[in-house]
């Protein structure tokens, strides 16, 4: 049985979530890779593996953007959860379905985030001080409540984008106050400008290493300083005062509407 820490990353192939694995794998925590592609799920495995001398990184096929992908993994799961950093992120730059009939962006971006903290918070409760991290972003706003899945309006992948992060930020702050009795912290991080799939699809480059973009969420998830702190939101390591979390009405009926999907 392995004393190491354990945590799950999703989006874990890409290239701030293969930073923040190794990372983790580096602090000594035994490492789940998420991703859809076995291939590169493998590859990665192996990469973090032969740069961390750390046996004890794996990986889990999860398609996060659907909901029987992440219950089915979450049935095999054995034993306590430390730390769920939620980093998987979609921005296709046309609108796409997932089989289920869900917009691509609210599947992957806001209802994956929701649903690994569902099925997996049984197996945080078992951890001594967990955490989750949520992958969000400074580029977050907007958000229509009456069209998450852009049915009514003409589709922008990077409207929509900065919908799921404000989506994000918000769901991090209710998960916060339904976790809190089982103590669960949950926060939310922006990650930096990184040169990324995701930003390429979104018209942007990116000036900042994935090393400096996989440390803020590390730090959220890892940081003595930070035990207890729970329903806050972080950039570049600091506190920051996310407007999006302090509209309660609005937090409640959008983590009610995710709870139908």
């Amino acid at each position: 049985m392995s004393t190491r820490k354990t945590a799950i990353i999703t989006g874990a192939t890409g290239v701030i979530g293969k930073a923040i694995a190794r990372q983790m794998a580096e602090k000594n925590f035994r490492v789940f890779v998420v991703a859809r592609n076995e291939d590169k799920a493998r590859q990665t495995v192996q990469n973090i593996k032969s740069a961390t001398g750390n046996p004890e990184v794996d990986y889990l096929l999860i398609d996060a953007s659907r909901k029987s992908s992440i219950s089915e993994a979450a049935a095999k799961w054995q034993g306590p959860l430390d730390v769920l950093i939620n980093n998987a992120a979609a921005t296709p730059r046309r609108r796409e379905e997932t089989p289920e009939g869900i917009e691509m962006q609210f599947a992957t971006n806001v209802l994956g985030y929701f649903w690994m903290t569902e099925y997996f918070t049984p197996f945080l409760k078992m951890s001594a001080a967990p955490r989750i991290v949520n992958v969000a972003s400074y580029w977050a706003g907007d958000l229509n409540i009456d069209d998450l899945e852009c049915k009514n309006q003409q589709y922008n992948n990077n409207n929509i984008y900065r919908q799921s992060k404000q989506a994000n930020r918000m769901l991090s702050v209710a998960f916060a106050e339904k976790l809190k009795n089982d103590g669960i912290s949950v926060n939310a991080v922006h990650p930096g400008e990184v040169n990324s799939r995701l930003s390429n699809n979104l018209g942007f480059g990116g000036h900042e290493s994935p090393d400096l973009g996989a440390d803020t969420p590390v730090w959220a998830a890892t940081a003595i300083e930070l035990e207890g702190v729970s329903g806050k939101y972080f950039e570049y390591r600091r506190e920051t005062i996310c407007r999006f979390g302090k509209d309660k009405m609005l937090v409640e009926k959008l983590f009610e509407i995710c709870q139908r999907y």
